[in-house]
């Protein structure tokens, strides 16, 4: 299976969104190139948070007591089972703080959503709530924070949104539960759904410092772990990583239950799966994606499901859509993920995402 090359002139994204009711992506002066959107969209800064946060460490796992943690911001308990609750779940070495999880969270919570940021295992120095390592394949943490937040409040719709590795757990979950209540919808922004494409095209030269990058988190992430729990991988001894499938195969497979790289790149892909997807469900990818590649067998499952909203846009980088619109409306695809959400929470039960 090949990636889909990128080819931005068949692309018909401006209709694509008229028809969702959201506005045309068009990138700041100067940011057409995606590795600028990309690296500048990392930093930029976003408004502080509005809201009293609480904190809950989450049980995801009974056989060896992992969990994770969630900072959620609740609307009035009047309310709060009626409204539509948005998890949020961040990509690769990012956390619940990181600024465009932060900055969608703001977004919801305006908008009079119940909003969840969760951290993937280990993620936000959690490494001590676990004992394991965090992977791509991990869609039944997501499924484990619904059931605990839903039988806490009686939870009537939730909604997913997922940025890059985050965009592939929820995508896999959806797949997986179908029209399981109270999984009302989903949003990702670039995800990655063909892990093999995206982890290869990370090596590639161009991308190596984005690969770098990520090994240096992930490298500090497992000595630490091997701090925290000698008897678990204490005696690996790993030598040099040179690249991110290197670091899947020889670490990631080794203690996560999977043969090799390979392996784990297809159980842990949603690619298996999004044709079962049955909830409206908004795919936003930037066909200028320096890393994330989707192969042209998964485009056209995206294609054929009439759940799935797929929106190609030329320009955006990865996970940056930093649009010509002024102040905080900078941020193309928070505004439109949202929008998305509260506007599919408005239509009747069953009617389709893109009607």
């Amino acid at each position: 299976m090949s990636p889909e090359p990128p080819q931005s002139d068949n692309l018909d994204a401006a209709a694509t969104l008229l028809k969702a009711g959201l506005r045309p992506f068009e990138p700041r002066r100067g940011l057409r190139n995606a590795h600028l959107q990309t690296i500048i969209g990392n930093y930029l800064r976003r408004p502080a948070f509005r809201g009293e946060t609480v904190a809950e460490a989450i049980e995801v796992d009974a056989a060896d007591g992992s969990r994770v943690m969630c900072h959620c911001n609740w609307q009035p308990e009047t309310v709060r089972a009626q409204r539509l609750t948005v998890i949020l779940v961040h990509g690769l070495e990012g956390s619940s703080e990181s600024r465009y999880i932060r900055g969608i969270a703001s977004r919801a919570w305006d908008a009079g959503c119940n909003v969840v940021r969760m951290n993937m295992r280990n993620c936000g120095n959690t490494d001590h709530l676990t004992p394991t390592l965090y992977h791509s394949g991990l869609s039944n943490d997501v499924g484990a924070v619904i059931r605990h937040y839903a039988a806490q409040f009686n939870l009537e719709r939730v909604a997913l949104v997922g940025y890059s590795m985050g965009g592939n757990l929820v995508l896999k979950l959806a797949g997986e539960w179908g029209n399981k209540a109270p999984l009302y919808a989903v949003a990702t922004v670039c995800p990655a759904i063909d892990l093999a494409a995206g982890s290869d095209a990370l090596h590639e030269p161009a991308n190596r410092i984005y690969e770098w990058h990520f090994l240096r988190g992930l490298m500090r992430r497992y000595r630490r772990k091997a701090s925290l729990y000698p008897q678990v991988y204490g005696n690996d001894g790993v030598g040099p990583i040179r690249s991110l499938r290197q670091f899947d195969n020889e670490i990631v497979a080794r203690h996560c239950g999977f043969r090799d790289a390979d392996d784990y790149y297809y159980r842990a892909a949603s690619a298996r799966v999004v044709d079962k997807i049955a909830v409206p469900t908004l795919i936003l990818r930037a066909v200028d994606d320096p890393f994330v590649r989707m192969t042209t067998e998964t485009r056209v499952k995206l294609l054929a499901n009439p759940h799935i909203l797929l929106v190609e846009t030329a320009h955006g980088g990865h996970c940056a859509y930093l649009s010509r619109d002024r102040g905080e409306d900078i941020h193309w695809a928070e505004a439109s993920v949202v929008q998305y959400l509260t506007r599919s929470a408005e239509q009747p039960a069953g009617k389709s995402n893109g009607s």
